[in-house]
């Protein structure tokens, strides 16, 4: 086929994967999908392979390319067949590849009674119930939100269905199939390059181990053991050794698991490319069946997606870090810090922003959402608006950094006054025992912390997980970690840490302690 034809139809179809993001998040209801973009979309053949995704959430996206392969075939072992304008609606984790909030919606794009592709796109609801629109609304503390973001979904859909059909009476239904094809085979063929230059260029071989812990409610640990090997067209990623799932919601269902490692070896080989199937071809992922990284039904996974999915980057990057270590960061915050609040008729949910980890040439960033999410912050002002909250402090969080020659990303301190009584918080975090790690000689960053001030005064800290009852006039305090360094602190310019001391994100006796700061010097 003619390249030109196929390269304008790649980036047609990308752009319409991120129309339906647009379409989705302004005619969403609630402040997660609206402000946030709490939200991914994408497009598949078929067969089930995505072709085009939008830039959104990578837990999202990474696991889309389980939960379509899911759909389809449970539509095929049940013998459902799926008629034009037809929608399957699923948040079950183990189908749809991330946890339950996560809402996936299917639609086909037919095309004179044949199936061309796959519309899809998964949106996090903060509040869930059961499977039927009516049953659901009643099943959720503030239905019109959750009807109003459905619809916003199926709008989304709608108008990446009415996309692709201008496509195709543009070009026809051969064409465009075809060069969809042509497209996942082409980055099939880009990626075995690019992991053949990384060979030839690192003189890769062998495997490279590394594990990483996880804090449960009781403070006690799990683990997560990685081995990679690469081969000249290919990465095999190992998780044997891993612990066995656990009954606390941190277990990662195989969808996340294969976004997590997909996006670490992106990251590494070309972040650059546009991701689709085409990637997923030359990976080869083992995760043991009945372990923390592919739990087995009914293990609670909820947390698994935010959180566990974190932790699975940074383990997969401290092994390559042996091999490659001028191509990976430090550890991130590791940690998306989830805090959900609410009461009798309301229910807020948000991430918070922490650093990012130290890179070969630069900085991390400082309060950020990293790796596997894409989210903004809510706007303070849209959070006192809609509910019962006062904001107190919203800032980078002083000497949280991971000391280096490229230091870590600050983390945030986020505090907030409840304006009403009987209102739950529930905090789902980690790093609070484990902090972020360095590489290159670069050192760890501050762990999170999160407490609670009651209105009489007493402090009460809060550990990485855990539930408590919140009454007016108490102040929940969040501090989430920062990333760790890269490189040796006391090579750091000395202009970087002036210009750090002066605007107030390290103190001068940090730097004495960590850089070989001479304040006179």
């Amino acid at each position: 086929m003619d390249p030109i034809t196929i390269e304008v139809i790649k980036y047609a179809t990308i752009f319409i994967a991120e129309e339906m993001g647009i379409i989705l998040r302004n005619t969403a209801f609630s402040p997660n999908i609206k402000d946030r973009h709490d939200h991914s979309c994408a497009i598949a053949t078929a067969s089930g392979e995505i072709v085009a995704q939008a830039e959104h959430i990578p837990v999202h996206l990474g696991s889309l390319f389980v939960g379509i392969k899911n759909v389809l075939e449970y539509l095929s072992k049940e013998g459902i067949s799926l008629d034009q304008g037809d929608i399957i609606i699923t948040n079950d984790p183990y189908i749809a590849g991330t946890h339950l909030n996560d809402v996936m919606l299917l639609k086909p794009i037919y095309v004179k009674g044949k199936i061309l592709g796959y519309l899809v796109n998964k949106a996090h609801h903060v509040d869930v119930g059961e499977d039927i629109i009516k049953v659901l609304q009643s099943n959720v503390r503030v239905p019109k939100y959750f009807k109003g973001d459905l619809m916003a979904q199926i709008a989304s859909l709608n108008v990446g269905e009415k996309r692709i059909l201008e496509l195709i009476n543009r070009y026809g239904y051969d064409v465009i199939s075809e060069s969809w094809n042509e497209i996942l085979a082409y980055t099939e063929k880009f990626t075995r390059s690019k992991i053949n230059e990384l060979v030839k260029t690192y003189d890769l071989v062998g495997i490279y181990e590394a594990s990483e812990y996880m804090e449960l409610s009781d403070n006690s640990l799990v683990k997560i053991k990685v081995s990679v090997s690469i081969n000249s067209e290919s990465i095999h990623v190992d998780f044997s050794g891993t612990d066995p799932q656990v009954n606390e919601p941190i277990n990662a269902v195989y969808g996340v698991t294969v976004a997590a490692t997909t996006f670490a070896l992106k990251a590494v080989i070309d972040p650059q490319m546009p991701m689709n199937s085409g990637f997923y071809r030359v990976i080869r992922i083992q995760a043991p069946k009945g372990s923390l990284v592919n739990p087995e039904p009914p293990a609670p996974v909820g947390g698994g997606n935010v959180e566990t999915s974190q932790r699975i980057v940074d383990v997969i990057f401290k092994a390559l870090s042996k091999a490659l270590l001028d191509r990976v960061p430090a550890a991130s915050c590791g940690t998306m810090t989830n805090v959900i609040i609410g009461g009798k008729n309301w229910v807020f949910y948000e991430t918070i922003a922490c650093g990012s980890g130290g890179r070969p040439s630069s900085d991390g960033v400082d309060g950020v959402h990293t790796n596997m999410t894409n989210t903004l912050n809510t706007p303070i002002e849209v959070i006192e608006q809609n509910y019962p909250i006062l904001f107190i402090r919203y800032e980078l969080r002083r000497d949280s950094e991971g000391p280096g020659k490229y230091r870590g990303g600050l983390g945030i301190t986020r505090a907030f006054k409840v304006l009403e009584d009987n209102v739950i918080l529930t905090i789902f975090s980690e790093r609070s025992l484990i902090r972020p790690w360095g590489i290159a000689g670069g050192k760890e960053a501050l762990p999170s912390e999160h407490y609670v001030i009651r209105s009489n005064g007493k402090v009460e800290r809060l550990g990485s997980k855990g539930k408590t009852i919140l009454n007016k006039g108490d102040i929940v305090v969040i501090n989430t970690p920062g990333g760790g360094g890269y490189g040796d602190p006391c090579t750091r310019d000395r202009e970087l840490i002036l210009k750090d001391i002066s605007e107030g994100k390290i103190s001068v006796k940090k730097a004495m302690k960590y850089y070989c700061f001479e304040e006179h010097g």
